[in-house]
């Protein structure tokens, strides 16, 4: 496993997965599903499609209300 830690500032935890081209720990990883969902169904399964770029832009949206 690398020794990434997770992209939120601050957080020194391990990296859990992966998010965008950066990864999160198991905390804010599963703060981030939770976020994608509530934004809707279509979000959720939009995100699968998405590319790495794509993604990085809402990983960031979301590092904002994190």
């Amino acid at each position: 496993m690398s020794e990434q830690s997770c992209l939120i500032q601050g957080c020194t935890n391990r990296v859990y997965a992966p998010a965008g081209t950066g990864s999160l720990c198991k905390e804010h990883f599963l703060n981030f599903l939770t976020w994608r969902r509530r934004r809707g169904t279509g979000m959720f399964r939009k995100y699968a499609a998405m590319t790495m770029g794509e993604r990085d832009a809402v990983v960031l949206e979301w590092g904002k209300t994190a």
